[in-house]
């Protein structure tokens, strides 16, 4: 491990070696990355990225909240976003968030500058830079609705400001290249009283917390909505809510969120997965995709 410390370049940041993962990702399991980069600013990494070997692996994460990691953790670099790159500002109708500002904090500070349209950052778990990788949406609202351009950098260090028109942002996904780390995104609402924006919120809040499993271990919906269906509403059909695979469990809820019960492993949670989209395809004849990204190197078998 100290290896790699050795090959990477000095920051003003931290590095560490061997860092714990679960503690932080939402569904405390994990592996440890083998190196964990911690940025002091966009321009720390930017030079980071720039002087680290080509053939060294980075990979971006915002609090891990779309993220399964698995139980032999990650090689490489995974540079942590969430809790250091935060800051927002406002100007108008307009807000900039760096990539690691929690989607609600965006909400937030949207609401209290009188922006309007971005209300259902709120009910989303994540910080800004995965909202725009993945388009992320709910409660009616999605990221390339408000989105007016990104500020990325790419595996070189390059600077690329793109606007949103050119991302294409679709169904959870986007066309950016997969070594591009967002670091900086641009929104665009409409003027409107700081008061009635707070009251759509807490009315998503509340959907939210009767929907959601929400006081336990667990990520993001698990699965995409096939085209014209629910993915929550196949599980059920599937006969898969309250399924468990050792410490995993089909939230019964919410059957689209699978829940750490406390000593699930990652191998666990994918089995469960792998099992629920197997169950699924049998009754129904839909196979679903997975939502949460899945990263890291196994420590276990995963089966169906």
């Amino acid at each position: 491990m100290s290896g790699l410390l050795d090959r990477l370049p000095p920051v003003r940041g931290r590095l560490a070696a061997t860092a714990a993962t679960a503690s932080w990702a939402w569904m405390r399991v994990g592996g440890p990355a083998e190196v964990l980069f911690r940025p002091a600013d966009i321009a720390d990494l930017r030079a980071f990225l720039a002087a680290t070997p080509a053939d060294v692996a980075v990979l971006p994460v915002g609090v891990a909240s779309n993220l399964l990691i698995r139980d032999g953790g990650i090689a490489g670099v995974v540079v942590r976003l969430g809790g250091v790159l935060k800051a927002i500002r406002t100007d108008g109708a307009r807000l900039t968030a760096e990539a690691g500002a929690l989607d609600r904090s965006v909400a937030v500070a949207a609401a209290q500058a009188g922006i309007a349209g971005l209300e259902f950052y709120v009910g989303i778990p994540g910080t800004i830079g995965g909202a725009v990788r993945m388009n992320a949406g709910a409660f009616g609202g999605e990221t390339k609705e408000r989105l007016v351009s990104i500020r990325a950098l790419d595996r070189s260090g390059a600077a690329h400001e793109v606007p949103a028109g050119e991302l294409g942002l679709a169904y959870r996904r986007s066309a950016m290249p997969e070594d591009w780390i967002v670091v900086e995104a641009t929104f665009e609402g409409e003027p409107d009283a700081p008061a009635a924006i707070k009251r759509r919120m807490e009315a998503i809040k509340a959907e939210r917390a009767a929907a959601q499993p929400l006081s336990v271990a667990t990520g993001g919906s698990t699965f995409k909505n096939p085209e014209g269906q629910r993915a929550w509403r196949l599980v059920d059909e599937a006969g898969c809510r309250g399924l468990r695979v050792g410490g995993a469990v089909v939230s019964d809820k919410h059957c689209n969120f699978l829940v750490n019960t406390g000593d699930a492993t990652a191998a666990d949670l994918e089995t469960l997965g792998e099992t629920v989209r197997a169950r699924v395809e049998a009754a129904t004849g839909v196979r679903l995709d997975w939502e949460i990204k899945r990263v890291g190197r196994p420590g276990a078998e995963v089966t169906e």
